[in-house]
């Protein structure tokens, strides 16, 4: 992987400008930023409304994984002590360790179809 000669990161052939010159071995981010390409040029380009877009995504795509953890992370540090609580806690748990799979496997050609719209 080649890096860029401005910022000095790596990245794929796919994410640099095309030509020579200036143009040389300069990725999409740093053409549009020291003015060497236009946006319409550079189709590979993640504007930051994009970048958010898809952090957004992938946020809610992944939400219920990582509150399973966090409760069940708080279930053996903190909520096995109290008596009645920890009944209910565990079996909302155990039921949302469940569906969780279920429901990230049934989502996916939605997730598909969405990110598929948020890709350059």
């Amino acid at each position: 992987m080649a890096y860029c000669r401005l910022c000095k990161q790596n990245y794929p052939e796919s994410q640099f400008v095309r030509g020579n010159g200036p143009r040389h071995l300069v990725c999409a981010r740093c053409a549009i930023e020291h003015e060497l390409a236009d946006i319409d040029e550079v189709p590979q380009f993640y504007s930051d409304d994009l970048v958010k877009a898809r952090f957004t995504l992938f946020s809610r795509r992944y939400r219920s994984w990582l509150a399973i953890g966090i409760g069940w992370t708080f279930y053996f540090t903190l909520g096995n002590e109290i008596e009645l609580w920890s009944n209910l806690f565990f079996t909302a748990l155990l039921l949302g360790t469940l569906a969780t799979p279920v429901l990230h496997f049934l989502g996916s050609s939605r997730f598909n179809a969405e990110l598929s719209n948020l890709t350059p």
